[in-house]
């Protein structure tokens, strides 16, 4: 499945490309996170308990940052499973200049399996869209008020 949108936060692209890769700011941001703690240089072990309809769970994953070009773009990879299933996405984030702040842009490609594929993909599709949604909202409250 691919995801794709853009958001307008109000920050000059410098903060919010440091916001954009602080644990503690995505920890905050990330529908259903519970943790979100290093293992490693750019590598996140992820705990989310997530709902999709009926299918609710926790997922326990990893989150790996890769091709950074601060303050430009960088590609978040994500995997995580749990007892509906399994998600793994693949997501490039781009930032650029827009008059009184930035525009962060997505393209993911999103794979999911087990009981949570089983709830179709238009309902997944208005899920995910909702979840970015409450992300990109809450980082927009952090770049705010920081």
């Amino acid at each position: 499945m691919k995801l794709e949108g853009s958001y307008e936060v109000k920050a000059p692209r410098p903060k919010a490309g440091s916001a954009f890769l602080d644990p503690e700011t995505l920890r905050k941001a990330i529908p259903g996170c519970e943790k979100l703690e290093m293992v490693g240089p750019d590598e996140y072990k992820a705990t989310l308990k997530i709902g999709v309809a009926a299918v609710k769970g926790t997922f326990e994953g990893k989150v790996r940052l890769s091709d950074k070009k601060p303050s430009d773009s960088y590609r978040l990879a994500a995997e995580g499973s749990g007892g509906p299933g399994f998600v793994r996405a693949d997501t490039l984030i781009s930032l650029a200049d827009i008059d009184g702040g930035t525009r962060v842009s997505y393209t993911a490609d999103v794979q999911v399996g087990g009981l949570i594929a089983g709830v179709g993909q238009r309902m997944l599709g208005g899920v995910s869209k909702m979840m970015a949604d409450q992300f990109f909202n809450r980082m927009s409250e952090q770049l705010s008020t920081a």
